[in-house]
């Protein structure tokens, strides 16, 4: 627990951010350990429950979807993954109208406060009831979201990348009541599955959703009754507390004060030709002694005009609650240990520590209705590299380079029996390189999603998976280099439609200290072939022909520090490994590989010599990120921007 006394801190909804007093008798820490791990355990039963139980591949098998526990005063309790906001339900539906077996449900981007970032993210809430003085009432909130396959729209898949409008991207829900003490509101749920092209597959999800929140309640309604609401309550805000002090003195405690900015971009929007639309944030450290007291103030104050096309994100709601916790876990890398950093959780603590300052309506973070959104995730996962950035000048460059970037692929027409089918995927990249390893190869930045086995999809779907490889030379050069994307080769067997929603595929994964940039997404329909094409990242229905490849080249992570200073060891075994080609060893690191492919050996003289060679001469400051040679088309032709430099 903190000696230093929390400010003061309302939710959303006026209420205190406390639910006991400051000054009340700490709670037993053996129970606040049992009630932080029972939370976690109820979290990852309906996380279970869900992925058990519902029928649509990306909810199923990639398991893109998110559960959360919250209390009475909407304050996230768990921290393994970000989740939605239970903010809107409380302020359409008063708590004390509640009941046990009430589920509401809402996807509408306006109407989320911040929580839900595009509409095929549906969410459902459960209340959590218990007894106290002798009547039942709301403690707690059990909600899950997740990404939906279709809800209607202009394209299959509900994003359509060209949008100008949120009208064209599915159907809107603000918060309903969706199950009335336990009772179905089928009407409802006919109208939103009329909507879509998958209604079977997204009626099962919802149903999972529910059911598994519900189970979710019974659980905490178990954990209420047998320790007390009070008892259970004062461990919500040690845990809250020891989030709070644990970042102060751990992280917070790394970043000297003062004010640092940073800004990277998204390339383009569906709809004008690609551009710089600018995501800049300045980070203020300010002192111990500072009134409102020691913490990071977040600043986007020269983040760009609000897009034509749909990439804008709602950010500004409920004071920037839902993106202050998304954004947080980057900081975990000021951690001590890499070991210490994934002991740190991301909770509602973290909130006494962050102060979201947003620019005025009509930009990329506070867009206007009805604005599109459905590929906000280029400027929501950009921001993660904007904050890495600004932090890294403060820090020496001690944090990672840039990772990758989600994206959506996939292929739609009718399959060998004539019926239509989606088939959409979220392929992961490289991780930046980082200042004591190497970045990690096709991880996904959203926690726990994961690629379709390619078992299921040729036996479900009209295609073969040819190849699922390492993209070879994709990660930034650096002393630590990036993390590979993937390569992965689809041939299709009878004549269908590709899409796209993807960003990086002119701007790179940026590299850091030296480090160079990684390679860009990339997607090449028949490649090698008669009719070869480069498709472009945003897509929504690119034809391909039975017979034709689809090779879709993933993003690199950036590298972190001089390349030509990574030991010769490391760059063979990359060549052995087939990470490194022998011409990027030579070019990139400066190393003449010479034997045979599965024994390769270092020519250290002729390597000495070359890496004397390609050593940069001269006294001019060098930026202190590399962009890659994306930027410059897009930039005018400079190579670096003014807040590059250090």
């Amino acid at each position: 627990m903190s000696d230093t006394p929390a400010k003061t801190v309302t939710t959303f909804t006026g209420k205190p951010y406390r639910l006991t007093p400051v000054d009340a008798e700490d709670p037993d820490p053996i129970l606040v350990e049992i009630v932080a791990g029972f939370l976690a355990s109820v979290e990852h039963e309906v996380e279970t429950a869900i992925s058990r139980t519902s029928r649509s591949p990306m909810i199923r098998d990639a398991h893109d979807f998110r559960a959360g526990i919250h209390d009475r005063n909407l304050r996230k309790l768990t921290g393994r993954s970000y989740s939605a906001l239970v903010h809107p339900v409380a302020r359409d539906f008063p708590l004390e109208t509640m009941r046990p077996g009430d589920v509401f449900f809402h996807n509408d981007v306006y109407l989320s406060e911040g929580g839900i970032g595009h509409l095929p993210d549906l969410c459902v809430t459960v209340p959590v009831f218990a007894t106290r003085d002798g009547a039942e009432e709301v403690v707690a909130f059990v909600q899950a979201f997740g990404h939906h396959d279709d809800i209607g729209g202009g394209v299959p898949g509900s994003m359509p990348s060209h949008a100008t409008s949120v009208f064209e991207e599915g159907l809107m829900v603000p918060p309903i009541k969706l199950w009335d003490q336990g009772v179905r509101n089928e009407s409802a749920l006919r109208i939103m599955t009329r909507n879509s092209r998958m209604p079977d597959s997204l009626a099962a999800d919802l149903d999972a959703e529910c059911s598994a929140c519900l189970m979710g309640a019974r659980r905490l309604t178990e954990m209420f009754e047998r320790y007390g609401v009070e008892s259970i309550e004062s461990c919500f805000d040690a845990m809250m507390d020891a989030t709070t002090d644990i970042y102060r003195r751990e992280i917070l405690s790394q970043i000297p004060e003062g004010s640092y900015v940073w800004e990277d971009y998204a390339e383009h929007d569906g709809v004008d030709e690609p551009r710089l639309h600018t995501q800049r944030i300045t980070l203020t450290k300010t002192a111990p002694d500072d009134v409102d007291g020691e913490r990071l103030i977040l600043d986007f104050t020269g983040t760009g005009p609000q897009a034509a096309g749909p990439i804008n994100h709602c950010g500004d709601y409920a004071d920037g609650n839902f993106l202050a916790k998304w954004l947080a876990p980057i900081l975990r890398n000021l951690a001590a240990t890499p070991e210490r950093m994934a002991e740190l959780d991301v909770n509602e603590g973290i909130i006494p520590l962050i102060e979201m300052r947003f620019p005025e309506k009509g930009t990329l973070l506070t867009p206007v209705f009805p604005a599109p959104t459905n590929a906000r995730t280029f400027v929501i996962l950009r921001l993660l590299g904007v904050l890495a950035g600004t932090v890294a000048k403060a820090v020496d460059g001690n944090m990672p380079a840039d990772q990758e970037t989600i994206r959506y692929t996939g292929v739609y027409g009718d399959d060998a029996d004539g019926k239509p089918y989606l088939m959409r995927e979220v392929l992961g990249g490289g991780s930046g390189g980082r200042h004591y390893a190497d970045g990690e190869d096709t991880i996904h930045v959203v926690p726990d999603s994961r690629n379709l086995p390619s078992e299921f999809t040729e036996s479900r779907f009209p295609f073969l998976v040819e190849a699922l490889d390492l993209a070879c030379d994709s990660g930034g050069p650096g002393r630590y280099r990036g993390g590979l994307g993937y390569e992965k080769r689809i041939r299709m067997l009878k004549d269908a439609h590709f899409m796209s929603i993807a960003d990086r595929s002119i701007l790179a994964c940026w590299g850091v200290k030296g480090g160079k940039a990684g390679t860009p997404f990339q997607v090449t329909i028949d490649p090698d072939g008669p009719h070869e094409r480069t498709v472009d990242a945003l897509c929504d229905d690119e034809p391909v022909a039975a017979g034709e490849i689809i090779r879709i080249r993933t993003t690199g992570g950036g590298g972190w520090g001089d390349p030509l200073t990574r030991p010769y060891d490391e760059v063979v075994r990359d060549v052995r490994w087939r990470k490194v080609s022998r011409a990027a060893a030579r070019d990139s690191y400066g190393v003449v590989v010479t034997g045979p492919d599965e024994d390769p050996a270092v020519d250290v003289a002729a390597s000495d010599r070359l890496r004397e060679q390609l050593a940069r001469p001269g006294d001019e400051p060098r930026p202190f990120f590399d962009r890659g040679p994306g930027y410059a088309r897009l930039s005018g032709g400079r190579t670096s921007a003014e807040v590059d430099f250090v």
